[in-house]
């Protein structure tokens, strides 16, 4: 064998070493976002499984608006009829996901506003520990969120750097979108009495 070929033939083995070990590095980072994404959904589905829980035991409890309940309920059902799987994270994907999540959000708290206006339902405490788990479980779905755009973060990194993003392009791994605060996160909210 010739000179030549032998390098030819180790910087081939090189290469081939190198590409199976950046594709094996996509694939671990891929791999992460969609765990990190499955709890993102789970936290959400916890949450969404509490609220007929706190639905039942508010009406049991108060007679008031029933627009408020309403407005629960459509936005739980809203919330829990968008569902994406990893390989569709995209910004836009990401955005309408959380748009419904953010109006379960505000339809919950202004259930818990309401029920402010009723100390006999405060009392119970069944409502408390409702009241007790929701807000566990917003700091769990804040907590999955972070997660997943570390992971998010880690995954971009490793498919724009080069010469990663080469291997990234051939075997079909784009950069996912990262779950951004809404529009209406942006100012705080008013508080009145």
């Amino acid at each position: 064998m010739s000179k030549s070929l032998i390098i030819v033939v180790v910087i081939a083995l090189i290469l081939g070493m190198y590409g199976c070990s950046s594709y094996n590095g996509l694939v671990q980072n891929d791999t992460n976002v969609q765990e990190k994404w499955a709890q993102v959904q789970t936290q959400y589905q916890r949450r969404s499984d509490l609220i007929p829980n706190l639905v039942r035991t508010v009406q049991g409890a108060a007679n008031f608006e029933k627009s408020t309940l309403t407005a629960v309920i459509q936005a739980r059902a809203n919330a829990t009829s968008i569902n994406l799987k990893a390989d569709q994270l995209t910004p836009e994907n990401i955005q309408k996901f959380q748009a419904a999540q953010d109006q379960l959000s505000g339809s919950l708290s202004k259930l818990l506003a309401v029920a402010e206006s009723y100390p006999q339902l405060k009392a119970t405490q069944n409502f408390s520990e409702l009241q007790a788990q929701l807000e566990g479980t917003e700091n769990r779905i804040s907590v999955a969120r972070n997660d997943f755009n570390g992971a998010v973060k880690v995954y971009n990194q490793s498919v724009r750097s080069f010469p990663n993003n080469i291997f990234a392009g051939i075997f079909g791994f784009p950069v996912k979108g990262f779950f951004e605060a809404s529009q209406a996160a942006q100012s705080a909210p008013t508080v009145q009495f």
